[in-house]
């Protein structure tokens, strides 16, 4: 898919402005001027972030309501995909946070914050206190497993848990509900025929 395709969809389907995809072009050079020294994105993708960065972390925004509430990215790395649902949300009392342990990943994360004038909140550590979240998104955090276990032991109910997940994601969910099931839906993502976007809802 090309970088033009791309910004159609993100305009024409997902609702971003044209300020929203003149503050995604900065983000990118900032990012990649970041990987020469950091490695924060697999080198073999940078000539497609729009479409395997981009694009992957924008699609969250079907599943979000952001006129209320907060959102917690779990692992943001390098803001996938919590930095462009931040980007994109235009409501000042929706709250968003970034839990990233790497220093390196969090400096640049608030450096962007900085730079785009963001309104994030940028920890270090999931497993330091309750997260207080409406929703909880995650990329590459950790196993479905884990991340089912910081929903269902750290964040306070109720509250929506939405995970990219690739091939793999029926398996992993059938291992991560064997004590216990929840009610979830698989949605296709739109970067990859076979990826899924995992929903789980905690309502207690």
């Amino acid at each position: 898919m090309q970088d033009k395709e791309v910004i159609s969809i993100l305009q024409n389907q997902l609702g971003f402005s044209a300020k929203n995809i003149s503050d995604i072009k900065i983000f990118i050079i900032e990012l990649l001027k970041a990987n020469k020294k950091h490695n924060f994105i697999s080198k073999s993708t940078e000539k497609v972030i729009w479409h395997r960065h981009i694009l992957d972390s924008a699609q969250l925004v079907k599943f979000i309501d952001f006129s209320k509430g907060t959102l917690s990215d779990l692992g943001s790395g390098a803001g996938f995909p919590g930095l462009i649902l931040a980007l994109f949300n235009k409501n000042k009392g929706f709250h968003v946070k970034l839990y990233e342990k790497s220093p390196v990943k969090r400096t640049f994360l608030k450096s962007i914050s900085d730079l785009l004038s963001l309104k994030i909140e940028i920890h270090s550590n999931v497993y330091e206190k309750s997260i207080k979240a409406d929703y909880i998104v995650s990329r590459a955090f950790k196993k479905l497993d884990a991340i089912i276990q910081v929903s269902r032991e750290i964040v306070k109910k109720p509250h929506k848990l939405i995970i990219l997940k690739g091939q793999n994601a029926q398996e992993d969910l059938k291992k991560a509900f064997i004590k216990e099931k929840y009610d979830y839906k698989l949605e296709n993502s739109i970067t990859n025929k076979d990826s899924k976007i995992i929903i789980v809802d905690f309502k207690k």
